[in-house]
């Protein structure tokens, strides 16, 4: 399953899912729908006017003129506004996001936004949908020219692998004053460490991330915490500490 990596304000990385070929045609389909709906609705309203015989042919004009308006336009300002999301991403829980990992900007939505021409329009929706198939972050044209990507909103990655958590506690007191010592490169490298335990159950790497922590900042693991408690009491005194230095 392809993945990309999040990083939090927290510095905590958490894996993300790609959204498919498939999540991607269903949110079309709905947005699609939504605007087959309205459309449906306003040819009766129309009708019921013309019936009363209280609108003129303008008035379909401007009608139409609006509603292809908001159709071309309606993924870009979606996106814009609602952070990736237009009302289909939204219900099948995807979001465009940038291959960083970060929220895209304008710039990259604008981008993705023109090469619907070419993904859809141009080619039957052919070469959009050929490329979301084969390409390694399941992207389309648009999606790799603008670096962009679709990824699913709720993380592959559970909250119990993550290696230290953001602390919200504002009465949270560090045991260990002195974990400032460190750098973000050694608590995402604890942080991978208890990963990969997690993922094999190697305890051993463990112990040596542990004695090589208390060996840098000096210090010993206080009575009745163990290795792996260790670790994640000094990344989240390095989370408090260093968030409110900031």
């Amino acid at each position: 399953m392809e993945t990309i990596k999040i990083n939090t304000s927290q510095h905590v990385e958490i894996d993300y899912p790609v959204a498919g070929l498939g999540e991607r045609v269903a949110a079309y389909l709905l947005d699609f729908a939504m605007f087959m709906v309205i459309y449906f609705f306003a040819l009766i309203a129309l009708a019921v006017m013309g019936i009363a015989g209280s609108f003129e042919n303008t008035t379909i004009v401007i009608f139409v003129i609006i509603y292809a308006v908001c159709y071309v336009f309606y993924d870009l300002l979606c996106e814009v506004a609602f952070n990736g999301q237009s009302l289909g991403k939204k219900l099948l829980k995807i979001k465009v996001v940038s291959l960083d990992g970060g929220q895209a900007s304008i710039g990259q939505y604008f981008i993705r936004w023109v090469f619907r021409i070419v993904d859809f329009t141009l080619t039957a929706n052919l070469l959009g949908f050929l490329s979301v198939a084969v390409s390694q972050n399941k992207q389309r044209i648009g999606d790799l020219v603008a670096g962009t990507t679709l990824i699913r909103t709720v993380p592959a990655t559970k909250i119990e692998h993550i290696a230290f958590h953001p602390v919200e506690d504002e009465e949270y007191i560090p045991t260990f004053p002195n974990v400032t010592m460190l750098s973000d490169h050694d608590i995402e490298l604890i942080h991978e460490v208890v990963r990969t335990y997690y993922a094999t159950y190697n305890a051993q790497l463990i112990y040596q991330m542990a004695a090589k922590v208390t060996t840098h900042l000096g210090v010993s693991i206080p009575e009745g915490m163990n290795e792996m408690q260790f670790l994640k009491t000094i990344s989240s005194d390095y989370i408090y500490l260093t968030s409110r230095s900031v």
